[in-house]
């Protein structure tokens, strides 16, 4: 069987180290909020060229914070992708905000921004791009329609680490979004052994507010100055990213290799390659295909993993037409009826890259 993604694999050469680094935060007894959170935070922010980092319990904490940290009224109107995953549109919820849906362009999955045109009014108050995937939706074309508007830019990297913009600037780290968003989950570009999320930005007081919220509301122990949340990364994950980290831009660089064998040599009239941008990091390599069941029990009967990123768009799930009103989004929907991922295993064997390509154009 080849496997989807194996962690495993992809950190078999550091696993005596992160062992070695867990063992001496057990040995410190100091779990939350340890020496290693910070020098975390400093190696993520320096990789990205930001400014400030600041890391939390996860992706979609990551999200929410930084909404929360904007003020806004409730209510206030927040764009984002129909296709996307669902933690995008419940920290919008969650941020007690209203989302406002807008399509995708008709061959890759970031957001059309000839749609936000269409969105945007006085309401509006955050553009949320998501770099699905890890390709990298063009900011600066976003910021050219927002500007004098007075609306904030949180862009969704959870697949995005080491991605970036055509002008060679690192997503996260640019001045083109207010605050950018990572999820650490485990099977991300970069990822813990767990749940883990990190946020970068330029912006000092944001980032102060952001590493209140992240802690309870407070900085200082008990000098509780806002209402928080308790999202605060854990010593050991951030002793195991310390490591991880140092490994990312070697597996991002087999991830665009083995996406270059795909792009060159899938050839059969009944797949479909979606776009990319040229700075992508190829977190998913996403294929289109009409009759998707009968592809995916073709590649189970032939031992190839596959994954669905993702079956449904927002407005396709049951909490969105319970509380939404019933709206379509052609391209969206229907990206998510053909999409599937074929294995980006940064550790996949030639050999293996080699029988999936054959496999598929047997098809």
């Amino acid at each position: 069987m080849i496997e989807f993604y194996s962690l495993n694999k992809s950190d078999k050469n550091i696993k005596k180290k992160i062992l070695k680094s867990i063992s001496k935060v057990i040995d410190q007894n100091n779990f939350i909020m340890g020496s290693d959170v910070k020098v975390f935070e400093n190696k993520f922010k320096y990789f990205c060229r930001s400014k400030f980092a600041i890391s939390c319990a996860n992706g979609t904490d990551a999200l929410t914070m930084s909404l929360i940290s904007l003020n806004l009224k409730p209510g206030s109107e927040v764009i984002l992708p129909a296709m996307t995953y669902i933690s995008t549109f419940y920290s919008v919820i969650n941020a007690n905000l209203k989302p406002v849906l807008v399509d995708i362009n008709e061959n890759d999955p970031l957001i059309n921004i000839n749609e936000i045109k269409k969105k945007i009014n006085k309401y509006t108050k955050v553009i949320i791009p998501v770099h699905l995937y890890g390709s990298v939706v063009e900011i600066n074309k976003i910021k050219k329609i927002t500007k004098g508007k007075n609306i904030f830019i949180v862009d969704d990297c959870a697949q995005a680490h080491g991605a970036e913009y055509s002008n060679g600037d690192r997503v996260g780290g640019s001045n083109l979004a207010n605050i950018s968003t990572f999820s650490l989950y485990p099977g991300k570009n970069l990822g813990a052994y767990g749940d883990a999320g990190i946020i970068t930005t330029n912006n000092k007081n944001i980032a102060k507010k952001i590493a209140k919220i992240r802690n309870q509301g407070f900085i200082k122990k008990f000098n509780h100055e806002t209402i928080g949340f308790n999202s605060r990364l854990d010593t050991i994950q951030a002793s195991i990213l310390n490591h991880k980290i140092n490994n990312l831009k070697k597996l991002n660089k087999l991830r665009k290799k083995i996406a270059s064998i795909y792009k060159k040599n899938i050839k059969n009239k009944n797949i479909k390659l979606i776009e990319y941008s040229d700075g992508s990091v190829f977190h998913q390599f996403v294929i289109r295909v009409k009759n998707r069941k009968l592809f995916l029990k073709y590649l189970i009967k032939r031992n190839i993993q596959y994954g669905l990123h993702y079956p449904h768009t927002i407005n396709q799930t049951k909490f969105y037409k319970r509380k939404f009103s019933k709206i379509f989004f052609k391209n969206a929907e229907n990206f998510a009826k053909q999409c599937v991922s074929l294995p980006i295993d940064p550790m996949l064997t030639i050999k293996e890259i080699n029988y999936i390509v054959n496999t598929i154009n047997k098809y």
